[in-house]
């Protein structure tokens, strides 16, 4: 069966060919069989190969399809690679990916643009799969800007409302950065190895290179300005939230299952990398604890609710980074599986309370709804307990194990996790509580299908059990920073528990209770001032406008006439003022050409006789 892995990506490949030229032509509830269809078959293949994999004995499997380009010493295959951390990606791509179709053929529905979006998403979930499963870094490359073409087309799927143009160019343009960054260290990479070949790569790295060393250091910092952008963490975090203007499955396949953990999967899959380069390493867990506090006290302020979900992911994929930064790696892909569970729960679910809720995001007109849409409130309930790393849900035994790995490398990066899961807690429940609580204002206005119920209540058994779905990692990460049991009953573990239920007693009193006024709170001169500051995630696309984009826009129109040009200009002149001079000499005399010939002879005669 594993034989088979080559046509997990080809499936959803095949469902976007078929969606784009057939797409128009075909009834509308053909259209899921064929895109949802295909990524079934996908995870139906994934869990086939998974169970002969586990059954096994874990040995990394290599397929090879070809040579996609070969040039002197240069050759880049078509080559798979499967062993732990690419099989538990393919989990979380194929799998949720799937989910996240059947819950979009109720969602997008009634969309006249139904064949094209999903044409859209089974072109990003085939990107992610190749990217996920390459054995080089050239093909990895082609998965991560394949993953940037269907993020831009599905952020901007409704290119009617300009803003929606925006956010998708602003996606586009901001993971270029990272992107670029990326590339110059696939080259620097294979000028000094010679080779693509992730495995090989990391062997002659280790060979050939001192730890701490130019060459290491600069490599790793500059695969990580890839691994910013594609995950949107300080400083290229600004794209995300803004991406929400695509529709709410897109949320829940790119902002929370796969796009966004591909720089999270490049750290971990180059990790060998970034072992010889410890202060670039170190540097990983510094942004990403910096991070998820930007991200977690902005999501405090926002009132949309996919605004709220958004920065949480960003705050999320922090602690994936703070985890990688400490080197505990497989802690890190743990929470990036856990995570995948409970945030595209809370999207999907979001997404419910939007499409029967005459499509409302600011969380402050709702309210009440957990009578009339109990499923979506229980979805909610378990996606925000587990969000928070609240005790036997999934999130808390990945986020656990981050923090105390973290405390055993810097305790400072500890207390920043810790903050961070108390205001998670606190974030989490805000949105609970406003939604689902007090007094219902407009009666809700549709129900949802199965196809999107269904989904619901697979990921939200998937969110509270999930946890116990951990693929061992020791021949991916031999020597990982785990921790062990001792650490159970300390001091350390019990504030690390008491975080986020400090989080939710905090939730409680403000926004159940009423023990507290938040609304009184933020009257305050200063708290209006903090709040908006929170608000507009920390000031970054102001910081951004002010420092690059005006002044860089201000170079423009004063170089509208573009100074390179004036080069060319003048050469053009020049041309044209010797046409016109060698044109006086036409004159279409004869005897004016003759003599002119009969001088230009004793004039070159003379030249030779001289010289």
């Amino acid at each position: 069966m594993i034989e088979l892995l080559g046509w997990v990506p080809l499936f959803p490949f095949l469902g976007f060919l078929i969606l784009v030229f057939a797409g128009e032509r075909l009834s509308k509830p053909i259209i899921p069989w064929v895109g949802a269809g295909s990524v079934g078959i996908s995870a139906l293949l994934t869990a086939l190969i998974g169970a002969e994999f586990l059954r096994g004995t874990m040995e990394p499997y290599r397929m090879f399809s070809g040579y996609w380009m070969a040039l002197d010493d240069m050759s880049v295959p078509f080559g798979f690679y499967l062993d732990a951390l690419s099989m538990t990606m393919l989990f979380v791509v194929s799998g949720v990916g799937f989910l996240i179709h059947v819950y979009s053929a109720g969602f997008m529905e009634s969309d006249p643009g139904y064949a094209r979006f999903f044409a859209y998403m089974n072109l990003f979930v085939s990107a992610m799969l190749v990217l996920v499963l390459a054995d080089n870094l050239v093909l990895l490359y082609l998965g991560w800007e394949g993953v940037g073409l269907g993020s831009y087309l599905l952020i901007g799927f409704w290119y009617e409302d300009p803003d929606n143009g925006h956010a998708a160019r602003k996606a586009f343009v901001m993971t270029r950065i990272g992107d670029t960054s990326m590339a110059l260290g696939l080259f620097l990479l294979f000028t000094h190895l010679h080779t693509f070949d992730i495995q090989f790569l990391m062997i002659r790295a280790g060979n050939e290179w001192t730890p701490g060393t130019w060459l290491p250091v600069v490599s790793a910092a500059l695969l990580l300005g890839g691994a910013l952008g594609k995950s949107a963490q300080l400083p290229l975090q600004t794209w995300l939230p803004d991406a929400m203007a695509g529709p709410t499955p897109v949320s829940a396949l790119i902002h929370a299952a796969t796009m966004v953990t591909a720089g999270v999967y490049l750290i971990a899959r180059t990790h060998d990398l970034f072992l010889l380069a410890p202060s670039v390493q170190f540097a990983v867990g510094i942004i990403g604890a910096i991070t998820l506090l930007i991200a977690g006290f902005s999501a405090l302020a926002q009132t949309d609710i996919k605004r709220i979900l958004a920065y949480s992911t960003i705050s999320q994929i922090g602690y994936m980074f703070l985890a990688l930064g400490v080197g505990a790696w497989s802690a890190a892909i743990f929470h990036l599986l856990t995570h995948a569970f409970f945030k595209a729960l809370l999207f999907l679910a979001a997404g419910a309370v939007i499409f029967c809720f005459h499509h409302e995001h600011n969380i402050f007109k709702m309210g009440g709804l957990r009578k009339p849409m109990p499923l979506t409130f229980w979805s909610f309930m378990i996606g925000c307990a587990a969000l928070s790393a609240l005790p036997f849900t999934s999130g808390f035994y990945s986020k656990h194990e981050i923090l105390l790995a973290a405390f055993e490398v810097s305790p400072v990066l500890w207390a920043a996790g810790c903050l961070g899961a108390l205001i998670t807690g606190i974030y989490s429940f805000r949105l609970v509580f406003v939604v689902f609580f007090g007094t219902q204002s407009q009666s809700v206005e549709k129900g949802i299908g199965w196809r999107m119920a269904a989904p619901l209540v697979l990921l939200g058994i998937l969110a509270l059990f999930g946890g116990l779905l951990q693929i061992p990692m020791d021949s991916v990460f031999p020597g990982s920073a785990n921790t062990d049991t001792d650490h159970a009953f300390n001091l350390v573990s019990a504030l690390t528990i008491a975080a986020p239920f400090a989080g939710l007693l905090i939730a409680v009193l403000f926004y159940l209770s009423g023990t507290f006024s938040a609304q009184r709170l933020a009257n305050y001169g200063w708290a209006r001032l903090v709040r908006q500051f929170f608000l507009s995630g920390c000031g970054f696309d102001a910081i951004y406008a002010n420092l690059l984009v005006r002044p860089f826009v201000s170079i423009a129109k004063l170089n509208k006439n573009d100074v390179v040009d004036l080069l060319y200009l003048g050469i053009a002149w020049l041309s044209r003022e010797f046409h016109r001079i060698a044109r006086t000499s036409q004159t279409g005399r004869v005897r004016w050409y003759a003599s002119s010939m009969a001088l230009g002879a004793v004039f070159i005669l003379a030249i030779g006789l001289l010289s």
